[in-house]
């Protein structure tokens, strides 16, 4: 297992902060917010082709921001990383780079006593439930738009409750979600937005995912771990 030694505050910018998570040998750039009296932090894994700079999940934490709930969207991969699109559907290797920064949010203030969500999109779907089936401490995961089927033999593992939500016009992905769904063993849900295609684009129908994807951390937000 990589070392997690540290992480390096940047300028926070209208109360978001650059941070940089060291994996090893790896930085990680992330966007860390925190707002008053938050007790519960939600860790997004963006998909292939995209980053911390993602406008719909950057929208999506701004939904939960204003719930009081913490966010961290963070790279997965360096730039370098990335120019191998094996890594980019590794789904193990980004799996475990959650993970540990998962653990280190864990054992660092002001964050080692918050609860930990996960929402996770496209691949970063399938890297937020490999992650969940290694630890005890993720209280609830949510994929929007995800890619569940390629977590493989681990989604039987996942005990947090989760959510998968669709459009209805992403037929071969809302396919791959229900077939997923009947894999697991926990409590879980594919909820479908009527008129939404893969990237929600369709007026109205990214902030209905994202206000069912709050609904469902708060609701989980308490649950005993």
């Amino acid at each position: 297992m990589e070392e997690v030694t540290g992480s390096i505050p940047v300028a926070p910018t209208e109360g978001h902060m650059d941070i940089q998570i060291l994996i090893g040998e790896v930085s990680l750039d992330g966007v860390l917010h925190i707002p008053d009296g938050a007790g519960h932090i939600v860790v997004f894994a963006h998909g292939s082709g995209s980053s911390r700079h993602s406008p719909r999940n950057r929208f999506v934490a701004d939904v939960l921001n204003e719930a009081g709930l913490a966010t961290l969207l963070f790279d997965l991969l360096t730039a370098r990383e990335e120019s191998d699109r094996g890594n980019v559907f590794d789904i193990e290797l980004l799996g475990h780079r959650l993970l540990e920064v998962t653990n280190w949010l864990e054992a660092n203030p002001p964050t080692s006593r918050f609860g930990v969500s996960y929402f996770g999109a496209s691949t970063g779907a399938a890297a937020a439930l490999w992650a969940a089936a290694g630890s005890t401490a993720v209280r609830s995961v949510v994929s929007r738009g995800g890619r569940p089927d390629l977590a493989g033999a681990v989604l039987a593992d996942v005990a947090a409750p989760t959510l998968l939500i669709v459009g209805s016009n992403d037929r071969q992905v809302l396919e791959l979600n229900q077939k997923a769904h009947d894999k697991m063993t926990c409590l879980s849900e594919v909820l479908v937005i009527e008129g939404a295609t893969h990237l929600f684009e369709e007026p109205g129908t990214l902030r209905q995912a994202a206000e069912a994807a709050r609904d469902w951390i708060v609701r989980h937000s308490s649950a005993a771990i």
